[in-house]
């Protein structure tokens, strides 16, 4: 897609037992676009395995489809309900093993992270994510769920947290790492 050849395609999730958001994300070094953008609903499955089996099924379906080769997906954050906190656990787990069976990488963003990146405010409210991306992609500015929308503010940080990574250059974590990768514009 872009001048070196390098892109991805990043599905973002925004997991839940109810209404799970994805999204997919075409990208390249400065650019990208939003191929799909939609909900996974289970509010008439009563079982909790169920529904489970279903994420895995639609999981894998997308990834047929798509051929996303990133993850990225909203870590659970804390709440009072342990019960509800287990089950969004067990969704976001059965997300990421779908994707690790298929050979993607994946990356978890925190909610908080997330907001800040598309918003420069972490504490922002999720319409106002919504509102951003309508404004950064051409989508319908009626989307129905904000599931759909916090799946692809999930690829869209990604995405924007990574652009350099994407054009080639390489993250390090230290400096002995930098050099063992670039022994040629080391000076001696």
């Amino acid at each position: 897609m872009d001048g070196e050849g390098i892109s991805h395609k990043i599905l973002g999730v925004d997991p839940g037992t109810n209404v799970m958001g994805y999204a997919i994300l075409n990208t390249q070094l400065n650019k990208s676009d939003v191929e799909v953008i939609s909900v996974i609903q289970m509010k008439k499955l009563t079982d909790h395995y169920a529904k489970l089996k279903f994420i895995y099924e639609k999981m894998n379906a997308l990834i047929e489809q798509y051929h996303p080769d990133i993850l990225a997906i909203e870590a659970p954050f804390y709440g009072k309900n342990v019960q509800s906190m287990l089950k969004l656990g067990r969704a976001q787990g059965i997300v990421i093993a779908a994707c690790l069976h298929a050979g993607m990488e994946v990356y978890e963003y925190e909610p908080r992270k997330i907001k800040q990146s598309i918003t420069g405010n972490g504490n922002a409210a999720k319409e106002q994510v919504a509102a951003m991306l309508c404004h950064m992609y051409p989508l319908k500015d009626s989307i129905e769920y904000l599931d759909a929308t916090d799946a692809l503010a999930a690829a869209v940080c990604h995405h924007l947290q990574n652009k350099v990574t994407l054009g080639g250059a390489r993250k390090f974590n230290d400096w002995k790492s930098f050099i063992a990768n670039n022994e040629k514009r080391v000076v001696k």
